[in-house]
């Protein structure tokens, strides 16, 4: 059922033209107006962020998606991208209060919310360019679908995210993830050769297939990169892949405290180059998952917990293991590890980092803060951070985990309203007067847009605005999302 219910009458093809354009362009298969079809689209994974679409809207090629948005510029109407739906700050979901709540159809009737456009059908996945690492993807390809077609050919992609089977290569690049093996293999941006988008206005830029070795010019993917959908829609990636690590192997190790755990993290970056990923959690995010998912602690209960994944494309796991184990042995401050070489081994002691996000979310709402502290601030973070909640907010639950690698700690706080930011700032506005970032890879979101002040100055807000306006003048394309519109277009 694709057609709304009398009573919505925001829904009805025959009374609002845009809709009926857009069914001529999809389908009525593919143009979702009933509000229960279009429910699982409206809210984020979160949960704190929803809204009402005017309809959504899944096209199939990049052909369609060049005729949608000219039908939607065409009628004035606002466009939220969405692919997987797995984002943390809001961006790919419909804002409540949309401007198009206030204007009127053609027909007299007043339109409601703003058109979601769902790039989930875009999913082909080219040729795999195997001697060279490269392949070809829609931006609604899944990073798990995209990691089973080349794995077989000894490739892989270089993110890799806990919702690897719902994040697609489109959002990954639109909010520049950065995931577990940022510290081998940098975040997406990273990764990407070339891509083509589609301008709000109909306008095809294409770089595919793009060359390695390119300076003719602007980089638009590195532009688009992190832009949150607000310049563009993303249609197609070109990846660099990397080498398949067939074997790898996983240590659990316990400590007393976070400053023991970053001197070891740079004895093992300087003497280990096999090193993937540096993950960090704490006693209490491990009794968590532990109750959650009916698990029992694999090494001595720990204040500290650091996760490190190693591996290498010419040696076995077993002989990379015998080097992370040389150095463990031979820190004093490692009071307890558990380690496994085999895949299944390594997948059961990852669960352990890995379930926290579901974990938190089994007891409520949460408020998810993803920040990058300066390494010489790090250490005195988790106790500093709790206490700035704590001030607010003094029965907030409040769970830290995160990538200790690249600086980034994800700070989840339970207990607290919705639609309440005080905690909020004052977490952010902590973590910016030590020199940090208040979005290591979530992105900003509508959760942090009125806090983006704090780590960019007039200048390069200008400069993001001017670029915004080049590119979608009317501020179309996620209105809302990172850059607070103009006055005109609130």
């Amino acid at each position: 059922m694709t057609n709304a219910p009398a009573s919505d009458p925001f829904g009805d093809p025959g009374r609002d033209p845009l809709l009926a354009a857009l069914r001529s362009v999809v389908g009525p298969t593919h143009l979702l107006t009933d509000p229960d079809l279009r429910a699982p689209y409206e809210t984020d994974w979160t949960r704190r962020f929803h809204g009402h679409a005017r309809c959504v809207v899944r096209p199939g090629t990049t052909a369609e998606v060049v005729a949608v948005l000219q039908h939607c510029t065409e009628h004035g109407a606002d466009i939220v991208t969405q692919g997987g739906n797995t984002g943390l700050v809001g961006a790919g979901v419909p804002r409540s209060s949309s401007r198009n709540s206030s204007r009127s159809g053609s027909q007299g009737i007043a339109q409601a919310g703003e058109v979601l456009l769902s790039l989930a059908r875009l999913d082909h996945i080219g040729p795999i360019d195997t001697d060279h690492g490269e392949v070809t993807v829609g931006a609604g390809a899944t990073l798990a679908a995209v990691r089973a077609a080349v794995t077989p050919h000894g490739w892989d992609v270089g993110v890799d995210l806990a919702s690897r089977d719902s994040a697609t290569i489109g959002g990954m690049v639109a909010t520049n993830a950065g995931g577990a093996h940022l510290l081998r293999y940098g975040p997406m941006v990273g990764q990407v050769l070339g891509l083509e988008a589609v301008r709000v206005d109909g306008a095809v830029i294409s770089r595919v297939p793009a060359l390695r070795k390119d300076n003719s010019g602007y980089r638009v993917a590195g532009l688009l990169a992190g832009s949150e959908g607000t310049l563009a829609v993303i249609t197609q990636v070109q990846l660099a892949l990397v080498p398949l690590i067939a074997e790898r192997c996983v240590a659990l190790v316990g400590l007393d405290d976070l400053r023991d755990a970053l001197r070891l993290l740079g004895r093992l970056r300087r003497e280990l180059p096999s090193l993937l990923a540096a993950e960090v959690c704490f006693a209490d995010g491990i009794d968590l998952v532990c109750a959650y998912a009916g698990l029992s602690w694999p090494i001595q209960r720990s204040p500290v917990v650091l996760l490190l994944e190693c591996g290498d494309a010419s040696r076995s796991a077993a002989q990379v293991l015998d080097e992370l184990g040389m150095i463990l042995d031979t820190a004093s401050a490692v009071r307890a590890s558990a380690v496994a070489n085999d895949a299944a081994g390594a997948e059961r002691l990852w669960q352990y980092r890995d379930r926290h996000t579901e974990a938190i979310s089994s007891l409520g709402i949460p408020h998810k803060l993803d920040v990058t502290i300066p390494f010489d601030a790090l250490a005195a973070f988790p106790d500093q951070v709790q206490a700035t909640i704590r001030a607010i907010a003094p029965d907030a639950r409040v769970v830290l985990f995160g990538h200790l690698g690249d600086g980034n700690l994800h700070v989840n706080i339970l207990g607290l309203a919705p639609d309440d930011d005080t905690v909020d700032e004052a977490v952010l506005r902590f973590v910016a007067e030590l020199g940090g970032s208040i979005s290591a890879e979530h992105g900003i979101g509508v959760a942090k847009r009125e806090f983006l002040t704090l780590v960019r100055t007039p200048d390069e807000l200008d400069t993001m605005r001017a670029l915004k306006t080049a590119l979608d003048p009317g501020w179309r394309l996620n209105p809302g999302v990172l850059l607070t519109p103009p006055d005109s277009r609130r």
